[in-house]
């Protein structure tokens, strides 16, 4: 099993084929998309595929350290993934091949007027330390 992260966009990816922004959405529409993913999520708990998923709030900063003493320097001249990360889930599967179907399918979720969105998510398996790294 390798760990994959399925990874949804506000932008920056190429745009869906229902390009309709969620703010522009009906209650109903939100309402429609959220039991998809937790329809989805559940099904991927029932196969043992399923780790985790999120969405993400618009707002956030970036951080760093600038210092010893010095107060956190927040935000600066960079693409911030609050502008850009919607959400994610997390899953678990035995080949990329299978991590590339499920992307498929959630890219389908609905959205506005009820039809798919067929967004793109972005698929990137997590890096994995070999033992070979602490001998």
């Amino acid at each position: 099993m390798a760990k994959y992260l399925l990874l949804k966009h506000y932008r920056g990816a190429p745009a869906p084929v229902n390009d309709v922004s969620m703010d522009q959405w009906t209650p109903e529409e939100v309402a429609a998309h959220v039991r998809y993913m937790a329809d989805f999520a559940a099904r991927l708990e029932g196969t043992g595929e399923f780790v985790d998923s999120q969405g993400i709030a618009p707002e956030g900063a970036f951080v760093r350290y600038d210092g010893e003493g010095r107060p956190p320097v927040v935000d600066g001249p960079f693409a911030e993934t609050k502008d850009l990360i919607a959400g994610w889930m997390v899953i678990d599967v035995e080949s990329r091949e299978r991590a590339y179907e499920l992307a498929a399918e959630l890219s389908a979720a609905p959205g506005a007027g009820g039809r798919p969105i067929h967004e793109w998510l972005e698929v990137r398996p997590f890096l994995t330390i070999h033992s070979t790294v602490f001998d």
